[in-house]
């Protein structure tokens, strides 16, 4: 992403009453004698030329009969310093809290164009903070911890390192960005079921052909799904949560993900939807899995990933697998139950029954647009 320039934003302001007594001079008047004229105290004009008092509708029709110009022209002019007012007011707050800014993946947002790039130099740190502000759509770093912070307690973890709550809320805000755009039908579990076989038969194709498929199904199940790029602090390679009480959705990243691992995490986040969602207190959780991490021993991760597992390889034929002991065998396997071979070499790995360094040719890499 290109670097772009920052609008001119200058770092003073000039309050109406500058016109005011620019004029009053040129007519050779005193603020004394431009109090008796206009109809004020002297205390009123010296604040309103000061920029203490705003220049009202009354204010603004005594100066056009006194010093000229039009009523909307002394408005505009108040309007105006209003506003670069407040945007120095806003810089000046900001400029107080880039310490938020060491909690947040700076870079990765940059790099994905959730904030303008910018070099991150000391001068540029407010307006930093002010893109992150509006990106996360809150007013201050304290409303995002309340938010985030408060949403910490919904985080289901399937690793000990997932920690990083200010990684962790910026890959979900882009999600939560993708997503916000969706319109489509309500949440329909049977429809989803159906997708989900659907789907399974789509995992010998590639991304190409799979994806506007996949997402086809899931939109018409009234399921959500949004890929996003990876953070790394973040830990986090797929995410099932709810946005609403009929609002299901599937995030996932492609960090670390050979098709086997794309797949699983695929299914294990549509196992925390079918079967931890049941209750409004359960759609308040937030589930996060790394397909990466060592086994979790949270009940409801063991679930999923048993569901997962026996969605893409049917549980009446794990004996088979110990059988599988070279590449032919893989393929007619997986030709037989009707999924990719990448998926049945990644399950063989994971039950150790073949070496982590075997038979990896057999998968594939995914690049998703």
């Amino acid at each position: 992403m290109t670097e772009l320039s920052a609008p001119f934003a200058p770092d003073w302001v000039i309050p109406p009453g500058a016109s005011i007594l620019d004029l009053a001079e040129e007519k050779g008047w005193t603020q004394s004698e431009l109090a008796k004229r206009i109809g004020f105290s002297e205390k009123h004009i010296s604040q309103l030329i000061n920029g203490k008092v705003p220049v009202t509708t009354d204010a603004a029709n005594r100066l056009e009969k006194v010093l000229g110009s039009s009523v909307d022209f002394w408005l505009t002019l108040e309007a105006n310093y209003q506003k670069h007012k407040a945007r120095l007011d806003s810089m000046a707050r900001c400029a107080s809290w880039i310490g938020w800014l060491d909690e947040l993946p700076i870079k990765d947002l940059m790099s994905y164009g959730a904030i303008m790039k910018r070099r991150l130099t000391q001068a540029v740190k407010p307006d930093v903070v002010s893109d992150c502000l509006r990106f996360f759509g809150v007013a201050s770093p304290d409303e995002w911890r309340a938010h985030y912070g408060g949403m910490e307690v919904s985080f289901r973890r399937s690793r000990d390192e997932q920690c990083d709550v200010g990684a962790i809320s910026a890959w979900l805000r882009l999600g939560e960005e993708q997503a916000e755009k969706y319109e489509g039908p309500k949440y329909d579990r049977a429809k989803f079921e159906d997708a989900l076989h659907e789907i399974r038969r789509l995992t010998c194709e590639q991304p190409e052909g799979f994806e506007p498929q996949m997402r086809r199904l899931l939109y018409n199940a009234g399921v959500i799904f949004v890929l996003v790029p990876s953070i790394p602090r973040a830990h986090v390679s797929g995410v099932a949560r709810w946005l609403g009480p009929s609002r299901p959705v599937i995030q996932m990243s492609l960090y670390g993900k050979s098709n086997d691992k794309f797949w699983f995490t695929f299914f294990h986040e549509a196992a925390h939807i079918l079967l931890h969602a049941s209750t409004p207190e359960e759609k308040k959780s937030i589930f996060l899995d790394d397909p990466n991490a060592a086994r979790s021993t949270a009940t409801y991760e063991h679930e999923a990933n048993t569901w997962a597992a026996n969605w893409l390889i049917p549980e009446s034929e794990t004996q088979s697998l110990h059988g599988l002991r070279n590449k032919a065998a893989v393929i007619s396997f997986a030709a037989r139950i009707g999924v990719h071979p990448g998926i049945v070499v990644g399950r063989l790995q994971h039950e150790g029954i073949i070496e982590q360094s075997w038979f990896n040719d057999l998968k594939s890499r995914f690049q998703l647009k």
